[in-house]
């Protein structure tokens, strides 16, 4: 069971390929806007070290959001693309749910997870997971102010990464039970391959041609620059 795995969720992009879960070759280029003039590059090359081609593959798979909606869109395209010319499943991956993942087992089972991915201002995607993966906060577009996340660390140690922590950590920081981990934890393709291992054996594969990534908000372009009135 060969995967290719994509993640263009926040800066730069991530590749990688799996065999039955285990993983074959990955590449991460974190550079500002590298996911479009760098992702087919990367993709031959994982492909090729992995000792495959794309016609062995049997499926792709992608994180789906939340996320930048560029690189969103860019990641979705290019494995909805591969998907039609390959005539190959999609998987779909949440991309905190792979973040959590690249955590959960470097720590103690009493601990709660949440990732959280930049989203201007105050502002953060994260979801809360549990020792085992599971799904205590849905996702959501959360402010980040000092009541945030109130319910949960009055009861237990949350381990707060990805880099919506930071902004977090003035606000959150002086509760005993906010951990945030030092490491810089981003969007990885090799998290999003070990999670879609499961999603093949399951069949949860995805219309190819309905599925659209999880932006979560509305994309909001910038507003237009006033331009000045010249005299009559």
């Amino acid at each position: 069971m060969k995967i290719l795995s994509i993640d263009t969720s926040t800066r730069g992009c991530s590749v990688a390929v799996h065999d039955s879960g285990a993983l074959l070759a990955s590449y991460d280029l974190f550079a500002d806007k590298s996911s479009s003039a760098m992702l087919t590059s990367l993709m031959e090359s994982a492909v090729k070290h992995a000792g495959a081609t794309l016609a062995d593959l049997d499926a792709i798979a992608v994180a789906k959001g939340p996320g930048s909606y560029t690189g969103l869109r860019v990641g979705v395209s290019t494995a909805k693309g591969l998907c039609y010319a390959l005539d190959k499943p999609l998987l779909v991956i949440n991309t905190l749910e792979a973040m959590a993942w690249q955590v959960i087992p470097f720590h103690s089972s009493d601990l709660l997870f949440c990732p959280m991915i930049d989203a201007r201002r105050m502002e953060v995607y994260a979801s809360i997971f549990d020792a085992e993966g599971k799904v205590v906060s849905p996702t959501e577009a959360v402010i980040v102010d000092e009541n945030s996340f109130h319910s949960f660390l009055a009861n237990g140690k949350v381990v707060f990464f990805g880099d919506g922590a930071s902004k977090c950590i003035k606000v959150l920081g002086q509760n005993k039970n906010a951990v945030f981990l030092k490491a810089d934890i981003r969007p990885s393709a090799m998290t999003v391959g070990a999670l879609a291992k499961d999603a093949y054996a399951a069949g949860n594969f995805v219309n190819v041609a309905s599925f659209e990534p999880y932006y979560l908000k509305d994309f909001m372009s910038p507003p237009a620059k006033k331009q000045p009135v010249s005299a009559s």
